[in-house]
């Protein structure tokens, strides 16, 4: 039997694991003094209702490596081997750690680094229980994972500069500059790290752009696990993004209502706030 584990920075709940027939593990969110375990008593909604009202961001702790090994003898004492799916390596020592932990489960585990985060880590988990259920090996599911992650792009338009100012990605005064004129920058997650790709004025112009940036990378393949991600308390900024992007997805879905839509958890939720919108997804 093949079994796969994912930590929380993908964004995937618990309860939703559950019912997808795989295994989370979840990473430490401290806000203050509170320490939630993010996915079990800390969901993507919570997380932002604490994130708007805190004024401190909050903090994140890398799974460590008794953490991964605990795990990895629980799922393998059946025999079972097991496909551990992690957070970017860029953005946080948790892949480092199950590496670790996995060499003492020779065979048995596999390590991926998604090179990426939150809808992104999830669409790979979500192809490799694609791949189990082909009737793949561990070992060949864990090569196409390899191979297929290099085409992983997860693009995101965000309405304030304030979580990225706070998080020192950016500086006080282009946040401000950036506020006052409305600036919406466009962010992506390249090579395992998030970075700025472009700014517009306004939502429509942001929308386009994002747009452009998904085109520029090759287009969607729907043929593969694709999502939005989304942040926010109301979906007008989501339904709005959708009519500013119709022409990316009226000839492969038939209804609108059919795209996937995630929420921003804690990992890439603190540095862009509420109200962030993207894709992820595997370029052609």
């Amino acid at each position: 039997m093949i079994k796969v584990l994912i930590d929380s920075a993908s964004d995937i709940t618990q309860e939703e694991a559950e019912k997808k027939g795989i295994y989370m593990i979840p990473l430490e969110v401290r806000f203050g003094e509170d320490v939630y375990l993010d996915g079990v008593n800390l969901l993507p909604q919570q997380f932002l209702e604490k994130l708007v009202e805190s004024n401190e961001l909050p903090k994140t702790s890398q799974i460590n490596e008794y953490r991964w090994t605990e795990q990895f003898e629980k799922l393998t004492a059946d025999g079972s081997q097991v496909i551990a799916i992690t957070i970017s390596s860029k953005l946080s020592g948790t892949y480092n750690n199950a590496k670790m932990a996995a060499k003492k489960f020779p065979h048995q585990v596999f390590v991926i680094d998604s090179l990426s985060a939150a809808t992104g880590e999830r669409v790979l988990c979500d192809y490799a229980l694609r791949l189990i259920a082909e009737g793949k090996a561990a070992n060949e599911i864990a090569e196409e994972l390899e191979t297929k992650k290099k085409k992983l792009q997860v693009i995101a338009v965000v309405d304030t500069l304030k979580y990225l100012r706070k998080g020192g990605r950016i500086s006080t005064l282009t946040a401000f500059a950036g506020e006052l004129l409305s600036i919406k920058p466009v962010i992506s997650v390249i090579n395992g790290e998030v970075k700025l790709v472009g700014k517009a004025m306004g939502s429509k112009k942001s929308n386009n752009l994002l747009m452009q940036l998904v085109e520029k990378v090759g287009g969607i393949d729907f043929e593969m696990p694709y999502g939005l991600i989304f942040s926010g308390y109301r979906d007008e900024y989501l339904r709005k993004y959708l009519e500013d992007s119709a022409s990316l997805w009226q000839e492969h879905v038939t209804n609108i209502k059919d795209i996937p839509v995630y929420m921003y958890g804690s990992t890439i939720g603190t540095h862009v706030g509420p109200n962030a919108l993207g894709v992820a997804f595997f370029a052609k």
